[in-house]
């Protein structure tokens, strides 16, 4: 009865191994895991707001899809996480830097899905949201239980890099050439499939690749995810409903 409780209170307070052979301290790495949700977390609750209120001050959306300088600020708004990947990157370790520069690049994202969500009806956006976040919340639970009992996801990265270059070269024919709502549909069940698989991938780096100091990147690989998710799940529900 003693080592039972033991046990439970041994799992209770993170000290088991996230997964065999697991030679740093299980303690250190819950730790950095609640570090990289509780981030991950504060940018979904920021590009809820953001979103929120380019969807609800209809003013917004119009100036920028009707003028010329806000069209600008779109285009500069969409190039912006790229730009920022960039210094993102090399000064992801270095406080305060670090945190401005995700600030900046959370907030210009939310603008660009806001902006999306701006002309879609509010039925195919919940359908999105609460798909995303089953999907999300499901695909988690199934990695750390996953790599509790010894899996392994890494031989997914090269297969998930090649879908991405796919999806890149689907979507540059499809603004060249329009093929139709199926070939949308298409599309965005493929993407969707796609960051499913992200999400898996990047879970189990966080569990056991990811160093310490890097919880601004495996934040930010996650983010995506989620939002790129969101992106295509709204894409096949949205070509649905039209």
């Amino acid at each position: 009865m003693w080592q039972a409780q033991y046990r439970k209170h041994d799992a209770e307070s993170g000290s088991t191994p996230l997964y065999p052979m697991m030679l740093e301290s299980p303690e250190l790495r819950w730790a950095f895991i609640r570090k990289i949700y509780s981030i991950l977390t504060l940018q979904l609750l920021c590009t809820i707001a953001v979103a929120a209120v380019v969807v609800a001050v209809r003013p917004i959306s119009v100036f920028f899809t009707t003028t010329g300088a806000g069209l600008a600020l779109y285009i500069l708004l969409i190039i912006t996480p790229f730009i920022v990947l960039c210094p993102l990157y090399y000064y992801h370790q270095k406080h305060p830097v670090n945190f401005v520069l995700l600030g900046i690049f959370t907030v210009s994202i939310s603008f660009a899905v806001g902006l999306t969500c701006a002309f879609t009806s509010g039925k195919v956006i919940l359908e999105a949201v609460i798909l995303t976040a089953a999907v999300v919340v499901s695909l988690t639970l199934y990695t750390f239980w996953a790599v509790k009992r010894g899996q392994d996801f890494n031989f997914l990265g090269p297969f998930l890099f090649g879908a991405i270059v796919v999806l890149i070269l689907f979507s540059l024919i499809q603004v060249l050439f329009p093929l139709g709502k199926i070939s949308v549909m298409i599309y965005g069940c493929l993407a969707s499939i796609v960051f499913c698989g992200y999400i898996i991938y990047d879970t189990d780096n966080l569990i056991k690749r990811y160093s310490y100091d890097e919880y601004i990147w495996a934040s930010v690989s996650l983010y995506l995810d989620v939002i790129n998710l969101f992106l295509s799940l709204l894409t096949v529900f949205r070509a649905a409903d039209s």
